[in-house]
């Protein structure tokens, strides 16, 4: 809420956002990772702000946390966030290449005039005279003689 309302540096445009926080186990130092929607410049301006304005923030959180000695802050870029949309990026490319490899080989079968492969439940049944004759002569279970007429 500081960032937001009570810093009016010109140089913070983009809506700068915390992404995350790492505090040291003492509770004297904070690093602080923002995102800044914007060009490499904008972002670099939006940190360079941020960096100079960190003792007005301490002093002001340390009145609004009651805390006798707030940690010095300390920006950082949050290179991360933007790592992991280029993978999400790299990965939603490839999900829609291999779309695209299906439908063809899909389309390629058709016009070859295969059909696509169907399975079904039980294997096919002959039937015939020869398939009633064999069914006879053998029992269903070795151990049991057939039955005499």
């Amino acid at each position: 809420m500081i960032m937001l309302h009570e810093l009016n540096d010109p140089r913070l445009t983009g809506l700068p956002s915390i992404t995350r926080v790492k505090v040291a186990d003492d509770l004297s130092t904070a690093d602080v990772y923002i995102t800044v929607m914007g060009t490499p410049g904008q972002q670099t301006a939006a940190l360079n702000a941020l960096k100079h304005s960190a003792g007005l923030m301490r002093t002001k959180l340390t009145k609004q946390l009651t805390l006798r000695a707030a940690p010095y802050l300390s920006f950082h870029l949050d290179e991360d966030l933007k790592k992991e949309l280029e993978m999400e990026a790299v990965l939603r490319k490839i999900e829609l290449e291999n779309q695209e490899l299906d439908r063809q080989r899909a389309e390629a079968a058709l016009a070859a005039g295969e059909a696509l492969p169907v399975e079904s439940a039980a294997p096919p049944v002959e039937a015939g005279p020869e398939a009633a004759d064999s069914a006879d002569a053998k029992p269903a279970n070795p151990d049991t003689k057939p039955a005499q007429e």
